[in-house]
């Protein structure tokens, strides 16, 4: 037996800026209390170091305030970038994290230099 389907045409594919803004948006938002947990994490570590706080609870590579202050900052960045695109900015990395000449965000166009 040979079963034949005739589906209609569909919305047509569109290639458009701008079509993740709300899903940008609100994982930017998300990502907010992630980073502050992780700033909460290092913050204990070193209150541990020091002896003002009870012993860190994380054993191994994640017991390095280091590693919590790092991730965190990470985070926090990727979420302000997205937090920035959807609220209708573009998508880009900040200067703070574009040390390397050539690499993303060096060139950006001719709006950037106006």
């Amino acid at each position: 037996m040979i079963v034949r389907l005739k589906l209609g045409a569909g919305k047509r594919v569109e290639r458009r800026r701008g079509k993740n803004r709300q899903a940008a948006s609100v994982l930017g938002a998300l990502l907010v209390p992630v980073a502050l947990m992780g700033y909460a994490m290092g913050v204990w570590r070193v209150a541990s170091d020091i002896g003002i706080a009870q012993a860190f609870a994380i054993s191994g590579l994640f017991s390095h305030w280091q590693v919590w202050m790092v991730l965190s900052a990470g985070v926090h960045l990727v979420g302000y970038a997205l937090t920035r695109y959807g609220r209708g900015g573009d998508l880009e990395i900040p200067a703070l994290v574009t040390v390397f000449p050539g690499r993303l965000g060096a060139d950006r166009g001719p709006r950037a230099r106006a």
